[in-house]
């Protein structure tokens, strides 16, 4: 047996350079997170359901907010809210009153489609904080960042609001009409699979590159994660991309203008 495995061994370490496979990262290709439905299918899906709500004292609250995040499905079976002029899927939470102010909910958008292409949407949340009469005393569009880790439960669209009033009972989340109409920017990684031997065409992989930027859409339904904000949450929305990089003036240029010196012509 042990003779078979390292024969095994010595068969994929071959290959492996023989072919010259770059494997991408695990997140290179995002599971999907719902049946991939057209954005245009998804909006008129919401136009046509029926509201259950009007006014946020509609809304149930016997949900507390989870301790960690934890994963919510935003779409049709869901219920709908008409309000501050958006239809919207919606979910409800009691807030935590044994939990120390100021802190922090975590939350995640998962991409809606098996890969990052033009057609991908997610759904951007809107955060209503309630007071204990269920009147607003804050409301956030929240600012959606791109992060990739190695895993998929460490990856996807990161944002985060605070918890500072101590009149703050319920928290609502809902998608404002200027949310579903935004996007939010994605970096793909680059990902490469190189072709094997000539000698074999027929049977070689197809060489595919997935690479550059994007500009998600916001769509009225997907995955949402949410809760009080854990350490991996804390990670992702500190490294989080929300934006391309300015472009730089150039190393000695940059050294230069430290250093007092004139610039360097092109």
């Amino acid at each position: 047996m042990r003779f078979k495995l390292l024969l095994v061994l010595a068969s994929v370490l071959a290959l492996a350079a023989c072919h010259s496979v770059k494997l991408p990262r695990p997140t290179d290709l995002l599971p999907q997170s719902q049946p991939i439905r057209p954005l245009a299918d998804a909006k008129k899906a919401l136009s046509d359901a029926t509201p259950c709500c009007t006014t946020f004292a509609d809304f149930s609250y016997q949900t507390r907010l989870p301790w960690r995040p934890q994963r919510f499905e935003l779409g049709p079976g869901s219920q709908v809210a008409a309000i501050n002029g958006s239809r919207s899927y919606f979910l409800s939470f009691a807030l935590p009153q044994d939990v120390k102010l100021p802190y922090k909910v975590g939350l995640k958008s998962e991409l809606v489609g098996r890969s990052v292409t033009s057609s991908s949407y997610l759904f951007a949340p809107t955060i209503v904080q309630l007071d204990e009469a269920f009147q607003p005393i804050d409301s956030q569009d929240v600012k959606l960042c791109e992060y990739m880790g190695w895993t998929n439960s460490d990856s996807g669209a990161f944002g985060s609001v605070e918890i500072t009033s101590d009149r703050a009972r319920y928290l609502v989340v809902y998608s404002s009409s200027k949310q579903q109409t935004d996007n939010t920017y994605w970096e793909q990684s680059a990902s490469t699979f190189s072709t094997a031997s000539s000698t074999t065409p027929s049977t070689a992989p197809t060489t595919t590159t997935m690479g550059g930027s994007y500009k998600i859409q916001h769509g009225p339904e997907g995955v949402v994660w949410i809760g009080l904000m854990d350490n991996s949450y804390k990670r992702a929305v500190s490294g989080a991309v929300c934006g391309k990089a300015p472009q730089g003036d150039g190393l000695l240029n940059s050294l230069g203008a430290d250093l007092g010196l004139p610039r360097r012509s092109p």
